[in-house]
């Protein structure tokens, strides 16, 4: 049997920018993406903490340490500059393997977006 399991979290970082004029997607600091571990065109989930939106899209590689959120396109009617956001991407894995698994998880300063160590 497989099972979808959370695999990477960013637990709440600010949007900076939102871009309706963009073919689509978030844009995310390289940084964060490193952290957990995930990569460029990977599909995440956002939920926005301020209005309860849950949207689903791919991740663009965005400037080190530029704090960037960025949501793109069609995604940027979801969320406004300054909401909070929380980014989840999963896999899915077999079952034995993913009671095992241990997901991939950041909780950045909200104000700044970075790495709090």
């Amino acid at each position: 049997m497989f099972i979808e399991v959370v695999k990477s979290k960013i637990h709440k970082v600010t949007v900076t920018e939102a871009n309706l004029q963009y073919v689509g997607s978030i844009t995310i600091d390289e940084a964060l993406m490193e952290a957990v571990n995930l990569i460029e065109n990977e599909k995440v989930q956002i939920v926005n903490i301020n209005n309860g939106e849950r949207i689903e899209t791919y991740v663009i590689k965005g400037e080190r340490n530029s704090g960037m959120i960025c949501l793109n396109g069609p995604a940027a009617r979801k969320a406004s500059v300054g909401d909070v956001i929380i980014i989840i991407s999963y896999a899915t894995m077999d079952f034995e393997e993913a009671k095992k698994f241990k997901p991939y998880m950041i909780f950045p300063d909200t104000a700044s977006n970075r790495i709090i160590d």
